[in-house]
């Protein structure tokens, strides 16, 4: 279907209209994509701690806004402009960039100099939503990494839309835009954990859990997983850990290394937590790099020895979305997972879209590591 035959169409949103509230869905109305963008049906949608973040304001927004920035879903119409995407297709929604900039024009989009509005600003680079209320036909912020996933039917732009194989469990694929790529990407990509190495995640969620799956692609032959919950350092053993260590049991940096025998080669912090992130870069040894890409408060600063850093050549890199450029990196972990070297799908759980809230509670709680939302609310068309 070409845009000039679109009408707006009604679709069911999970609206934030205040910090730290619940989620609600409403009606809504949403707009005819635009040249340069593309409609999509939503199957399923992860719910990743940045929505938590944003939902609580410690990343602020404009409000009320739609969420959610893992989507997965079918195509059914396309802009005049757009080349790379066809009615049908299966696609994965990521994160947005202006594709203009010197980050983005030398293959780090997920730096892009626009990364805060394209992906925090609650429209698109023009300040313009594509969603407005039914009843009062009031603007909702959208285009939240530009997608807005919460919702029933999305308009993105072509640049954060994903092409992937039919052949995958296009509900299970929503998480790769986000958090399993931020993991994988941050070890494969940013880092580039090599064969023979040794790496340790502090935290074992999603993130974490994917970085642990992806150092084991790499082939990297000790690698650790720190959290506090047994459960989940269980399943890292599952998913490539050699070694578990529980923070609130031992001291996580003198046990690293022991096991490393003076400090792992590589670190990636996943917490958000500033304690945290002083362990991660105390646990590499000489020429170790730590990588950063927990979420924190605006304004979080960490205290570290520079001498401890400068002497010894340790190197910290903050990552964004894995440094990757999401249109050839989701396909390969696709691909890794149907080969079964990825099994990021042991992280998953489903949930309706009208559990949503309980969705975000069984995250922050670890009852779930990765939910998924299956999209069961059906949208009446225009």
């Amino acid at each position: 279907m070409s845009v000039t035959e679109l009408k707006p169409v009604e679709v069911t949103v999970a609206v934030l209209r205040e910090a730290g509230a619940p989620l609600k869905l409403e009606r809504a109305n949403l707009g005819v994509p635009r040249t340069d963008e593309v409609r999509v049906r939503i199957v399923a949608t992860g719910v990743c701690h940045t929505d938590m973040v944003v939902r609580d304001q410690l990343f602020p927004t404009p409000l009320p806004i739609v969420l959610g920035h893992e989507g997965s879903g079918i195509v059914e119409a396309v802009g005049a402009s757009v080349t790379t995407i066809v009615p049908g297709d299966h696609v994965v929604m990521t994160y947005m960039s202006c594709g203009l900039c010197l980050p983005c024009e030398t293959g780090h989009p997920a730096h892009c100099s626009h990364m805060h509005p394209l992906n925090f600003g609650g429209g698109r680079m023009d300040g313009s939503t594509s969603t407005c209320g039914c009843e009062d036909n009031a603007p909702i912020h959208d285009h939240f990494f530009g997608q807005s996933s919460f919702s029933t039917y999305v308009v993105a732009n072509e640049r954060n839309v994903v092409k992937v194989s039919k052949n995958a469990p296009l509900e299970l694929l929503g998480p790769l835009g986000c958090g399993i790529q931020t993991g994988a990407g941050s070890v494969l990509k940013a880092m580039k954990v090599e064969a023979g190495a040794s790496f340790v995640a502090f935290g074992a969620g999603a993130v974490g859990l994917a970085a642990v799956m992806a150092a084991k692609v790499a082939g990297a032959t000790t690698i650790i997983a720190v959290d506090v919950t047994p459960s989940r350092l269980a399943l890292a053993l599952e998913v490539g850990a050699t070694h578990v260590i529980n923070s609130r049991e031992e001291d996580p940096v003198q046990r690293v290394r022991e096991i490393t025998g003076g400090g792992a080669n590589y670190s990636l912090e996943c917490s958000g937590r500033a304690e945290v992130l002083r362990q991660a870069i105390d646990a590499i040894t000489t020429l170790g790099t730590c990588g950063i890409v927990g979420a924190t408060k605006m304004g979080t600063e960490v205290a570290f020895n520079i001498n401890d850093v400068m002497i010894p050549g340790k190197r910290i890199m903050g990552i964004v979305q894995g440094d990757v450029v999401a249109n050839a990196f989701i396909p390969t972990l696709v691909d890794l997972h149907l080969q079964g070297r990825f099994p990021f799908d042991k992280l998953c759980r489903f949930y309706s879209f009208e559990q949503i809230n309980e969705a975000m509670a069984d995250s922050e709680s670890g009852i779930t590591i990765k939910p998924i939302l299956r999209m069961t609310v059906q949208a009446d068309r225009a």
